[in-house]
């Protein structure tokens, strides 16, 4: 006889808050996993389309190698930030478009060997980021999160991380590639994403997702059941899928 296990919820309030230490840790696990998944791909896969529209997969791995490459360098952090107030509009697709322009003349190996130079000194910046710059500096975002002021840290920790963690999905399902998941790094980062996406609505909900990624999450009682892939779930609080009801929430990354 077959008997079918009952997976236990977690209430939002109790998934930990990611500490610096261990955000850096999961940084630098993310970016391993990146640059093992662009080593795995082929010539005809670096000009495949993305879901992040118009890039393709060397354009997106140019904006991964250049975000590197902004964490590695206060230098470079001011060169991007100049130059996208240059071009005007959002400071953030500024930025973007800069680091991909600046590297769209590499080949694909010098992207990827890039990445994995610049990586390990993105992290030990990051991580040597002081407390006090972390906690007290706030910056002003763009539109869907025009209204919010994100601590420094909030990008150190989280947010440079979740952009690369995305970016790997996105190339991963464009090129028809399984996405290496485990419960203790992809599921972390999917719980904090959770937790995120539970403040940022504050209702009631009970949350199934499924894969490696996966788990199950409630606030409050008598929520709307919600259940889906992991993966699939990141996509659309991302806005890389439709959603609907509290799906229609929008998480940063």
């Amino acid at each position: 006889m077959i008997v079918a296990m009952t997976v236990e919820s977690t209430a939002v309030e109790a998934i930990p808050a990611l500490s610096h230490e261990e955000a850096m840790r999961l940084a630098q696990t993310e970016y391993d996993r990146m640059i093992a998944l662009l080593r795995q791909l082929e010539p005809a896969d670096w000009k495949r389309p993305t879901v992040c529209e118009p890039w393709d997969i060397r354009a997106m791995a140019g904006h991964v190698l250049g975000m590197a490459e902004l964490q590695a360098s206060f230098p470079q952090f001011i060169h991007d930030f100049r130059s996208a107030k240059r071009i005007g509009g959002s400071v953030v697709d500024g930025i973007n478009a800069t680091q991909v322009r600046e590297r769209s003349h590499l080949a694909a190996a010098t992207v990827v060997d890039g990445l994995a130079s610049a990586a390990p000194r993105a992290v030990s910046m990051r991580r040597r980021t002081p407390a006090l710059m972390r906690n007290l500096v706030r910056m002003r975002q763009d539109p869907p999160f025009q209204s919010e002021r994100w601590q420094y840290g909030y990008l150190v920790d989280t947010i440079f991380t979740r952009d690369t963690w995305i970016h790997r999905l996105d190339i991963s399902r464009a090129t028809g590639r399984e996405m290496v998941l485990t419960a203790a790094h992809d599921g972390r980062i999917v719980a904090d994403v959770v937790a995120d996406w539970a403040r940022r609505h504050g209702r009631p909900f009970d949350l199934t997702l499924t894969g490696a990624a996966g788990g199950r999450y409630r606030q409050g009682s008598g929520g709307e059941p919600v259940q889906l892939d992991a993966l699939d779930f990141c996509a659309t609080v991302s806005g890389r899928m439709p959603g609907a009801g509290l799906l229609s929430t929008r998480v940063p990354f």
